[in-house]
This record gives C-alpha cells, sequence and structure tokens, in this order.
C-alpha cells in the first residue's frame, strides 16, 4: 500500500510540474491522467468490495480524481445546485468532449444524488478502473448489438422511479468539441418516457485549454451548469421528437454562453 501511495504522489507531482509547462507533451498529460485515474482506483477498490454496485463506492476515486485534475492544471465549477431535486429520479444528459468529461463526473457524483453512468461496454475491460466502475454500479452497454443496449436500459430505467436513480448519459454518442453540439440519439428519450421521469440537462463549457486535434493540454478552467429539469410526465412517444428538440436547444444556448464565458476567463489559453 505504502509503495501504491508513493507511486500516486509521484504522478501528482509530475503532474503539478507538467501544469507549468504549456510545451508540455500533450500524449504525457493524457497518459498521466488516464493511469493516474487507475491507480486511485485501484487504492479504493478494497473498499468497494463491502457494497458491491453501489454508486458510494466512486465517492473516493472522485475526490482523487479531481485532485489529479488540479495538480494538472484544470479547474471546474458546478453551477445550478439548486436545480437538483433528490426526492425523485431523472435522466441527466451531458454534452461529451473528451475522456477529460471523466473529470466532471468527478464534480457531479458528490453533489447530483444516487448516480449511475452509462458507459460503452469497452470501459468494463479497462485495468482496475473498468472493474471499479462495475463496483460503482455503471452500466455497460454493447453499441454493436442495439436491442441488447435498449433491453438493458429498459431494465434501468425502473430503478430510476424505485430507488429515485439518476441516470447519467451523454446523448450526443460520441465525443465532440465543436462549437455545435451534434444531433441527440434517441436512447435516453425513451428511457425517460418509459419512466415518466424528468429530464436534467447538465451543460460543461467548451475545454479552450484542450485540442486533442493539435494536441494542445494547457492548465484551464471550465464551468458545469445543472438546468432546470424538463418534465416529460403526460408525455407520449409521439412527443419524443419535439421533447429532443427543446433539450438540444436549451443545451445549446448554455452551451454557447458558457463557452463563451469560460473563453474570457481563460484569455491566454484557448486555441
Amino acid at each position: 500500500m505504502a509503495c501504491v501511495c508513493e507511486m500516486i504522489g509521484l504522478a501528482c507531482l509530475v503532474a503539478l510540474f507538467m501544469s507549468f509547462s504549456n510545451k508540455a507533451p500533450y500524449q504525457l498529460k493524457m497518459t498521466i491522467f488516464l493511469i493516474g485515474n487507475g491507480i486511485i482506483v485501484l487504492i479504493c477498490l478494497p473498499f468497494m468490495f463491502f457494497r458491491p454496485r453501489d454508486y458510494r463506492n466512486a465517492l473516493g476515486p472522485a475526490w482523487g480524481c479531481r485532485q489529479l485534475c488540479k495538480a494538472l492544471g484544470v479547474t471546474m465549477e458546478v453551477r445550478g445546485l439548486e436545480n437538483i431535486r433528490k426526492d425523485h429520479g431523472s435522466v441527466v444528459l451531458m454534452n461529451h468532449q473528451s475522456s477529460l468529461d471523466l473529470c466532471v463526473l468527478a464534480y457531479l457524483w458528490p453533489v447530483i444524488g444516487r448516480a449511475t453512468v452509462v458507459s460503452k461496454r469497452e470501459i468494463l475491460y479497462l485495468p482496475f478502473f473498468g472493474f471499479g466502475s462495475w463496483l460503482w454500479g455503471t452500466l455497460f452497454i454493447n453499441r454493436s448489438r442495439k436491442t441488447d443496449s435498449i433491453n438493458a436500459l429498459q431494465k434501468e430505467s425502473k430503478a430510476i422511479n424505485e430507488r429515485n436513480c439518476k441516470l447519467l448519459l451523454f446523448p450526443e454518442g460520441t465525443r465532440n468539441s465543436k462549437d455545435t453540439l451534434l444531433p441527440f440519439k434517441k436512447g435516453s428519450f425513451h428511457i425517460a418516457l418509459q419512466s415518466q421521469c424528468p429530464i436534467q440537462p447538465v451543460v460543461i463549457s467548451k475545454y479552450w485549454f484542450l485540442d486533442g486535434e493539435n494536441k494542445i493540454f494547457r492548465p484551464g478552467h471550465a464551468i458545469i451548469n445543472i438546468l432546470p429539469e424538463i418534465q416529460t410526465a403526460g408525455s407520449k412517444k409521439e412527443d419524443m421528437d419535439a421533447i429532443i428538440e427543446k433539450t438540444r436547444n436549451i443545451m445549446q444556448s448554455e452551451y454557447t454562453k458558457l463557452s463563451q464565458e469560460a473563453k474570457a476567463l481563460n484569455p491566454k489559453k484557448h486555441v
């Protein structure tokens, strides 16, 4: 255990050093971020066995992830906490930009409620992190088998009402760092309509400090805003397209506004 702690300390020190250098290789910083989170999960694994498939198992790794992000020079703030309702479940929709969204989840996890993330099945096979994700209740879906994915999501939709769960999804379906959100997939909206639960949009400002195409990873700041719920009670399948359009328009408007604010906060860091 002492050896593992030393490894984490070393990783954080290296990350801290890298945060002061705008020329530090993108690949190296991302490697530190991903491996560092794997090590953090490894340390927390023994404590997770006492309550498998429990969302609270992610609280320790989430704290560690936030510290690692800070060491890399990345800070985030969460707004809209007054819009969270823990007395009922909801489908939480977020825009998806990068693997750095793991840090967004780390900031949301302690405040959003009884959370469950929907992730592609490949994550399950990542060393340490995959098993840890399973232990804190991540729902893994096989995107190549649409029927299996729908069945798994339909089963999970029952937990939204029975256990007041927050089901976290990325409706774009893939990473997107452009100024315009991608068209939303219908899967998450099927769940919301089937369970008649609210949709809670969560918008993350553009990562001006991160550019995967040009391999740039600078210190920077991002804003996470939890928006008011969109009600689906009484809505039917025929209303889905209108609800999708309404949700996307709200998120796009907020994304544009937050991104401009974040750009102003990082005047020397956007690319």
